[in-house]
């Protein structure tokens, strides 16, 4: 692990995104709230938060961190088939929050494919990557392309 004792704690932030495309049918059985296994999306943001919590037991050599907020947005495309995935991790400390925010994504998309799996075997999970990171000696990255 990365020794991170000298280094300022400074507030930081980062913000992630990715996708999970389906059949049109699938998509509107999870917005109608018609999937067996609940509410997904909202089952989903709460599996992101915890896994967001629990990035520092998952990835190996990542620092567990105090976070302050944890944020998970959800935007359905219609026309696509997706439905879009953004999170936000925060904290105040020595490293940033880059992995929470991919893990949180992660995983609240793991949650709806497995919601709903039994209707759509063939959802793809995507296109996971980081959009934004504010904080730290590196300072702000903002990715170019969306």
């Amino acid at each position: 692990m990365v020794d991170v004792t000298e280094k300022t704690k400074t507030v930081r932030k980062a913000k992630a995104r990715g996708r999970i495309t389906m059949k049109s049918e699938t998509l509107a059985l999870l917005e109608a709230g018609r999937m067996a296994k609940g509410n997904v999306l909202t089952t989903a943001k709460i599996a992101g938060i915890l896994a967001a919590k629990k990035t520092g037991d998952l990835i190996p050599l990542c620092h567990p961190l105090a976070l302050t907020g944890v944020d998970i947005d959800f935007t359905v495309d219609r026309p696509k088939g997706q439905v879009i995935i953004e999170a936000e991790a925060r904290t105040v400390g020595p490293t940033g929050v880059e992995m929470e925010a991919l893990t949180a994504v992660s995983v609240a998309a793991l949650t709806v494919y497995d919601m709903c799996k039994a209707v759509d075997k063939e959802m793809i999970i995507g296109d996971i990557l980081l959009v934004e990171k504010s904080g730290g000696k590196s300072g702000l990255f903002v990715r170019k392309t969306p």
